[in-house]
């Protein structure tokens, strides 16, 4: 087949998230398919990776993402007058648009594929231009790598002030319409989680009884890792040192690390003065660098090329999430280096996992300090964590594994 996948972000190198899952799957895909990417850029992108997925892709086309205060102020401004969401009307850029189109009516594509939400808007492209006569309609796939309204719902209900809650609040509203409708125009719709199925399902559902439209079939495929050449970790003797690793301009990830930072720090510091808290991740706000000077032994990097040796030193992993949607592919990538994780239940949410074996779970600040202390001094516990995890991972996601699930959503129905 030909496809044509549309993505927000270049996927190389794979460090966050999204990049993990967009990656391997590009890289099924390339193995059965011809696949040109059509991508969003922006200034820290390589011509090494540009390269990089060429050598597996047929074509890589890219359009820079150029964002400012003023970009962001007009999207706010427009998307309160029209009722649209905020961060999708963000992305409607007129370049990409006439990008995806071009290939749309030169590449006789058998299949467009979404990932996430964001791209949706131009993979729908294609049945605008099919209902006008001047394409055959390809099969449209839409990756919703989250149920992406819950994100900002959750953000509302745990946000204090009333202007921000207002502004969250209005805008997981406006998401959620836009996420339904979007999604019922789609052939087939991939989640990462069963939870984000049964939500999107129902979301879905309503939408296309509405319109009067079938609605699309469903597929759940989880977030997989490469486990068979990138080996666990080699822990190095270190003083104890506890580890977030994740994108820090993500608001979930930042309300998780402030959490820990206030709350569980100083609990763990006063069983284990020695212990030092690495955030590791690209951006982090003024809030999250502040912390440096606001508590004793944190560290905060910013982006890392390598981060090899903080996951060599790193004897606790966490993952203090409580607005987070989808799947934490920290937790993947933590079993598959071989780390002891500590997480919140949300953190976890949509992974299979085994409490005490190959993670623990905690949800207010005394048990989660408590947990991070048991890693941290009990060497058997963590050694457990470790081999359990890395195992589970093997076993559970590995994408050389899981993902010959993808032949079955592109099957014709």
């Amino acid at each position: 087949m030909k496809i044509l996948y549309l993505s927000q972000l270049v996927p190389y190198p794979p460090d966050s998230g999204a990049k993990v899952r967009q990656y391997y799957v590009l890289r099924y895909l390339a193995q059965r398919h011809q696949v040109s990417l059509v991508a969003f850029s922006r200034s820290d992108d390589t011509p090494e990776a540009l390269a990089h997925l060429k050598e597996f892709c047929r074509d890589v086309r890219t359009v820079p993402l150029e964002r400012s205060r003023l970009r962001d102020g007009l999207a706010l401004l427009g998307s309160w007058l029209s009722g649209e969401s905020f961060i999708i009307r963000r992305d409607k850029v007129p370049a990409m648009t006439a990008l995806v189109e071009e290939e749309l009516l030169d590449g006789g594509y058998d299949v467009v594929h979404a990932d996430q939400l964001w791209m949706a808007q131009y993979a729908l492209l294609a049945a605008g231009l099919s209902g006008q006569g001047r394409i055959e309609r390809p099969r449209l796939i839409l990756d919703e790598h989250n149920a992406c309204f819950q994100i900002f719902q959750r953000l509302a209900e745990g946000e204090h002030s009333p202007l921000k809650h207002l502004a969250l609040d209005r805008e997981w509203r406006a998401l959620q319409r836009f996420e339904g409708q979007a999604c019922s125009r789609f052939d087939r719709v991939v989640t990462v989680t069963g939870e984000d199925r049964q939500i999107l399902e129902s979301l879905v559902n309503d939408a296309a009884a509405q319109s009067g439209q079938p609605a699309p079939r469903f597929s759940t495929i989880p977030i997989c890792v490469d486990t068979e050449t990138v080996p666990p970790v080699v822990p190095v003797e270190a003083p104890d040192e506890v580890l977030h690793l994740g994108t820090m301009f993500w608001p979930p990830n930042v309300e998780g690390v402030l959490w820990f930072a206030r709350q569980v720090w100083p609990l763990v510091r006063e069983q284990i003065p020695e212990a030092a808290f690495t955030v590791v991740g690209k951006n982090p706000p003024e809030q999250i660098k502040a912390l440096v000077g606001q508590a004793t032994g944190i560290n905060v990097t910013g982006y890392v090329t390598d981060p090899q040796p903080y996951l060599e030193r790193a004897k606790a992993f966490i993952v203090p999430l409580f607005s987070a949607g989808g799947m934490r592919v920290k937790i993947i990538d933590g079993w598959c280096w071989g780390l002891p994780i500590v997480s919140t239940t949300i953190g976890a949410e949509g992974i299979q996992y085994r409490e005490g074996e190959n993670i623990l779970i905690a949800d207010d600040a005394q048990s989660f300090a408590a947990a991070v202390v048991q890693v941290l001094q009990d060497r058997a516990m963590n050694h457990s964590l470790r081999e359990n995890g890395r195992r589970w991972a093997e076993e559970k996601y590995s994408w050389q594994r899981v993902y010959l699930e993808w032949d079955q959503v592109y099957q014709a129905d």
